[in-house]
């Protein structure tokens, strides 16, 4: 059995034995969020009136066209950047900068080569925490995204999967209210990309924190989001804003072949200005989806 399936059969057991970090997901809201950029030419709007409530322990994909602020709303999510205006709350409670509630994933692991896998996941934990409550957290964490026989290897001594496994556990090691990935998978082959995947859902099952993930992916987005969020532009007028709100049915891990999840796929293709193409080949477009009671 491959490292990653077996992290599939222990990892709750894991989060169980050690008693932390399950349960610690809380709700994020934006309210009226928009965020404008000076530049030399002027004032350019990247976000106006985005209102989102995403639910404690709930997965939500943002999708949309390079450029449109997805990364920019992610930010402001976890007081890495701040709105114009509007406001953001964690639980309730105004986001600061830096906000310790939450956690970021960038593309890039961005791990110090000098350090070994273990002291790189060690870099995520809380200011304060002591030294064996730190090792068991990171042991365990390890243990969680399948590399514990490899705590002791540097960043040259892993494959880049490997790596973004790491980066992971370092963002978890925060035990963070809410976990922000912006394109976290984007630059790993495909299959690699397909087991991150298939790993980010095993680790949600043992800590269930709340997670808005960016990507331009609409397969990998369809595969792990409770609900899809489109952002682009409307009606003309400057700053991206929520054009669709998908959700999307059935429980995971979710049947990649499923004809249902082909049909939002292609919807959210359409909404993203991607033609399908099928008129071409002579197949017919469909454009209802029956309900599903979720």
């Amino acid at each position: 059995m491959s490292t990653i399936a077996a992290t599939s059969t222990t990892a709750q057991a894991v989060a169980r034995a050690a008693g932390e970090g399950v349960g610690a997901a809380a709700p994020i809201a934006f309210r009226d969020v928009g965020r404008t950029f000076g530049t030399a030419g002027g004032a350019r709007a990247v976000l106006r009136n985005v209102d989102l409530d995403v639910a404690a322990g709930e997965i939500v994909a943002i999708l949309g066209p390079s450029g449109c602020g997805k990364s920019t709303l992610l930010r402001i999510g976890g007081g890495l950047d701040r709105p114009t205006h509007g406001d953001v709350a964690i639980d309730g409670t105004t986001v600061t900068p830096y906000d310790r509630r939450s956690a970021v994933g960038f593309q890039e692991p961005r791990l110090l080569p000098w350090r070994t896998v273990a002291k790189n996941v060690a870099l995520g934990l809380p200011r304060g925490t002591a030294r064996e409550a730190g090792r068991a957290q990171v042991a365990r964490l390890l243990e969680l995204v399948g590399l514990a026989e490899f705590a002791d290897h540097r960043p040259h001594e892993i494959s880049g999967g490997m790596a973004q496994r790491t980066s992971l556990a370092r963002a978890l090691a925060r035990n963070p209210a809410v976990l922000l990935l912006d394109e976290p998978f984007g630059a790993l082959d495909a299959l690699t990309r397909l087991k991150m995947q298939d790993l980010l859902l095993d680790v949600h099952a043992a800590e269930p924190t709340t997670v808005l993930l960016v990507t331009h992916d609409v397969d990998e987005a369809l595969q792990l989001a409770d609900r899809i969020i489109l952002l682009g532009q409307e009606d003309d007028e400057p700053g991206a804003v929520i054009r669709q709100t998908v959700s999307v049915p059935g429980r995971r891990p979710r049947d990649r072949g499923s004809a249902e999840l082909a049909e939002l796929r292609g919807r959210l293709l359409d909404g993203l200005g991607i033609d399908r193409h099928g008129a071409a080949r002579g197949v017919e477009t469909t454009t209802t989806i029956p309900h599903y009671p979720y």
